[in-house]
């Protein structure tokens, strides 16, 4: 079990950051909670590699604060740094040593390293650390960052899209790495693009839209406030009337004997409206975090991301 952390992992407060004319991130209120997977959420250039170097002193912001375990990561960085675990979303390494040596040098730097728990790391995810990096594929490279992350078993772990190049078994791998992780009592702050795997891995969410934090919540709040698309198949027809006025419905069209709408959040409403005919079948799609982000984006900036810096 990690050490007890008292107070937030991490909290940002009124935390901006400007590049000359054009927004990195705007008035940024955020707060992770010690022992939680908190999934970070956006389109390129939305913002969160730029919140990422601001949490972790790469960056000073233009006004606002942050804090990491209560540390100022701008002018405490070393102190953070030792307690931090962070894979980059673009990965550089020293080419010119072994994956061993590598985790040998940022152990030196980091102030520790657990090798027992290293070697377990490197035979689940079927890394060989006595290749030089230079020999390695590039999912293999990014096994190699996944392990420097992790090997000084640090309070938190910062993941920036960390199961790119994986193939699919080793991502799955990764997920129960992190869930173990997390039933130590470590933090994770995951920023990917992989919706299902932070659905299936964090507690809350929070979708940044051009560097502005619109929602953070829990999963199973967020997706009971979502969208549901229903269609309700009755005995004979129905009139639209009885349910397009109902609270939460939009989108009603009968066709014959099939009704069809969306529900926003509860949908009870609609089910006692129906329930004043013969109702012969009712199928649902449930909410997935992919439909609540495309929500909140649109399909088209979600594929093809923002103009503004990250």
């Amino acid at each position: 079990m990690t050490s007890a952390v008292a107070g937030p992992a991490i909290l940002a407060r009124g935390l901006t950051k400007m590049y000359g004319r054009h927004r990195g991130v705007l008035d940024l209120d955020l707060e992770v909670r010690p022992g939680e997977v908190f999934g970070y959420l956006g389109p390129n250039g939305s913002g969160k590699t730029t919140t990422i170097r601001l949490l972790l002193g790469l960056l000073r912001p233009t006004r606002g604060d942050a804090r990491v375990f209560d540390l100022d990561p701008w002018t405490r960085g070393v102190e953070v740094h030792r307690r931090v675990g962070y894979l980059p979303g673009e990965l550089a390494l020293y080419e010119q040593l072994t994956a061993e040596e590598l985790f040998a040098h940022f152990g030196h730097l980091r102030g520790r390293i657990d090798w027992p728990f290293v070697r377990r790391l490197t035979e689940r995810l079927d890394l060989d650390p006595a290749r030089h990096i230079r020999q390695l594929s590039r999912g293999n490279k990014q096994k190699v960052g996944v392990v420097q992350a992790f090997l000084h078993r640090p309070d938190l772990l910062v993941l920036d899209e960390p199961t790119t190049g994986l193939d699919p078994l080793v991502q799955e791998e990764f997920q129960r790495i992190i869930r173990e992780e997390a039933a130590e009592g470590r933090t994770v702050f995951l920023s990917s693009h992989v919706l299902h795997e932070v659905e299936h891995l964090a507690d809350r969410v929070g979708i940044i839209r051009e560097g502005r934090l619109v929602v953070v919540e829990e999963i199973g709040a967020l997706k009971a406030k979502a969208l549901h698309e229903l269609e309700l198949h009755f005995g004979g027809p129905v009139p639209a009337a009885a349910f397009a006025a109902l609270p939460g419905v939009s989108d009603v069209a009968v066709a014959d004997s099939t009704l069809r709408c969306t529900v926003t959040g509860s949908i009870d409403a609609l089910v006692k409206a129906a329930s004043r005919f013969e109702v012969v079948r009712l199928t649902s799609h449930e909410a997935d975090l992919e439909d609540i982000f495309l929500a909140y984006y649109g399909r088209d900036e979600a594929e093809g991301g923002g103009r503004s810096a990250g």
